[in-house]
Formats: structure tokens, sequence, C-alpha cells
């Protein structure tokens, strides 16, 4: 139930131009990305932002449709902020009854940060739908080898933030089998308040972190039997080399970033 819509940490192995980036590019872009949407101000930003991203998507053939169910996960998060702002936002009013107000500030910055939400999401799910999890730990490594001067682990962190997103999708698809076993069973994980729904997660989440500690355990001892001992004298079958499609994406997704940057600023 909850797995199928979860698009973030889930990879698509596609033949297209996305996925033949460098991870190191892929990475990059969306942290420019991620930035970038916290520094623009204006709606204008937000609607060529999230363009440049669903073509990238399409380009990717990565339909708009799947992409879009990265944010029903958040669907709860996204009304949590617009209600708090349209009730506490200060303004205009819009409407009111008794000693509730809603304001056309709230209404607006609501949805503003909504979008900013959306818009970072789904930069996120891009990135995971088209790089595979080899692929984004060599990238991160590379990006993070800098740091290794002073003793940084960037193995040991690149390896662990893969794992991480990679479990993901299925932790949920443990949730939903374990979720599926205690309804045949009778419970009901539907009806009821909100501390009675609370309560009857007990039986969900005990199983379920009992099954994430178990797979953890198996992944290190898969790993240990394979003389794994982290990224110390570690080869790669495959290096990293940075081509021409790659200088080409980057000089065309900065340079369009910056310039949406600048317009939309020095519109305000």
């Amino acid at each position: 139930m909850w797995s199928k819509y979860v698009v973030v940490g889930q990879y698509i192995p596609l033949d297209s131009l996305i996925h033949r980036l460098d991870p190191r590019v892929k990475i990059l872009f969306s942290g420019v990305m991620i930035v970038d949407l916290f520094i623009v101000q204006h709606w204008s930003a937000f609607l060529l932002l999230g363009g440049l991203i669903l073509a990238f998507a399409a380009i990717a053939k990565i339909p708009a449709a799947y992409l879009m169910k990265s944010l029903k996960p958040i669907l709860f998060l996204l009304m949590f902020t617009l209600i708090l702002h349209l009730f506490f936002t200060p303004g205009e009013t819009l409407w009111e009854y008794g000693i509730i107000r809603i304001s056309r500030d709230g209404l607006f910055r609501g949805l503003f940060i909504m979008i900013r939400l959306c818009l970072l999401i789904l930069s996120t799910a891009l990135l995971t739908l088209t790089t595979s999890p080899v692929e984004l730990t060599d990238g991160m490594e590379y990006l993070l080898s800098p740091l290794k001067r002073w003793r940084f682990p960037a193995h040991e962190l690149a390896m662990m933030m893969t794992i991480a997103i990679r479990f993901i999708p299925t932790l949920l698809e443990e949730a939903d089998r374990i979720m599926k076993a205690q309804m045949a069973r009778g419970m009901d994980f539907e009806s009821g308040n909100l501390l009675k729904r609370a309560r009857n997660l007990i039986p969900l989440l005990v199983p379920l972190f009992i099954n994430a500690f178990k797979r953890a355990d198996e992944l290190a001892i898969a790993m240990e039997s394979r003389c794994y001992r982290g990224g110390e004298g570690r080869s790669r079958l495959r290096a990293l080399v940075l081509l021409r499609h790659d200088y080409l994406f980057m000089a065309f997704s900065f340079s369009f970033i910056a310039l949406v940057t600048v317009i939309t600023l020095l519109i305000l």
C-alpha cells in the first residue's frame, strides 16, 4: 500500500542520456537545485525550475505521472504546512468565522512553501530513479574525497547514505506485508481517533524494527564474507570520467539555474 507510492530510493534501469550521465554531475545538479529552491522567492522561478526537472524526466524516459507519485507520501505534510500558514499568518483577511481567520498572505505563503517542497522531492526522486546504487556511492565518495586528507570517512559515509536511501522502498514493502498480515488477524488501522490509531501501530512497528535489524545484520555478514573492509585501498571496476555530454549538461543546467535566479532576484 505504501511502497507503490514511494519513488525516492528506487532505480529504473533505462537507456537515456540522463542515465548515462556521470553520477557526480547528477548529484551536483540536485544539490545546486535544492540550494537554489531556497534562494529564489518568486513564482516564475518555481515554474521554470519545475519545467527543467520535468524536461529532464522526459529525457530520462520517466513518465511525469510516475515521478509525481513521489509526492503522495508527503501529502499530509503539504496539507499541514498549508493549514498552518492559512490560519497563523497575519495579513489581509479573505474569510473569517468567529476566531478563525484566513489571510491572503497565509494562502499565498502556504502554497509557495508547498510548491518548494514538491520541487525538492521531485529533484531528489529524479536523481535516485536515474542513478544505480553503485554509481551513487561512487559519485558521493568522489565528491567527498577531498575531505579524506582530514581523515574524513568519505567512503563509509557514502556507503551508509546509499544503503539508507536504497532501503526505503524495502522497508515500506516490509511494512505493507506486516500490515496485511495484521489486518488478516483482525487488526484495524483505519478507524478510531488519533490516539487509538497510534496505539494500533505498535503491532506494526515492533516486527518492522526487528526485521530491519535482522536485514542490517544479514547485510553486514554478507559484506564481511566478501572481505569488505571499507574504502582503504579499495579499487573500482569502472573509474568515473567526465565526458563531453557531462560538460554540456553541466553548462546548460547550471547556466539555466543561474539565469533564472538572477532574473527573479532582479524582478524582486
